[in-house]
C-alpha cells in the first residue's frame, strides 16, 4: 500500500471476495487512495466499493433512524436532550486543533513511508539533502503534494523520523 501510494500505482487483488469480508480494510482503502484491480473480477473497481459503501450507508440509515425515533420517544417522557452550544470559539479551537493533527498524521504517514526509500538511497553511499533529493525525484517519488523533492523536504522527512529526545 505504501509504495502504491508513492507511484500513484494501481493495487492487484486476487479475489474481491477477500476483499469485501473485511469492511475495516475495504474502507482503508478507499481512504488509502490507492487504486485497485481484482484479478477475479477485474471490473470491479471503486464503483463496486461504492456500490459495497452503499449497502454499509443504508444500514447507518436504519440505524440513524432508530436512533431519532428512540430519542423522540425519550424527550416525550421528559428527558432533556442535547447541551450547551454557546461555547462555538471553543469548538471552533477543537476542529481546528482536529485538522492540524490529520495534516501532521497525514505528514507523518508519508514521511514513514519514504523512510526505507531514503535509507535505500543512503546505504547507495548518497548523503547530502540535496543528492537524496535528486535521486528521489530520479526514481519518480513525488513530494506530498505532489512536486519536485527539494533538500528541505528531504531534511523534513528525516527530522520527522527522529526519534523524540
Amino acid at each position: 500500500m505504501r509504495l502504491a501510494r508513492l507511484h500513484n500505482a494501481t493495487l492487484v487483488i486476487a479475489k474481491l471476495d477477500r476483499l469485501s469480508r473485511d469492511a475495516h480494510f475495504l474502507l482503508g482503502l478507499e481512504k488509502a487512495g490507492v487504486d485497485f484491480v481484482a484479478a477475479d473480477m477485474p471490473t470491479a473497481n471503486r464503483l463496486t466499493v461504492g456500490i459495497m459503501a452503499m449497502v454499509a450507508d443504508e444500514e447507518r440509515r436504519m440505524i440513524s433512524r432508530r436512533t431519532k425515533d428512540a430519542l423522540a420517544t425519550a424527550k416525550a417522557r421528559g428527558v432533556k436532550l442535547g447541551g450547551d452550544r454557546s461555547n462555538l470559539a471553543a469548538e471552533s479551537t477543537k476542529g481546528r486543533a482536529v485538522s492540524i493533527a490529520r495534516r501532521q498524521e497525514k505528514a507523518m504517514q508519508h514521511a514513514a513511508d519514504l523512510t526505507p526509500v531514503i535509507e535505500d538511497i543512503r546505504s547507495e553511499g548518497i548523503s547530502s539533502m540535496s543528492a537524496i533529493a535528486k535521486a528521489l525525484n530520479e526514481r519518480s517519488f513525488k513530494t506530498a503534494r505532489g512536486g519536485q523533492w527539494q533538500a528541505v523536504q528531504v531534511q523534513r522527512v528525516l527530522e520527522k523520523m527522529q526519534p523524540a529526545a
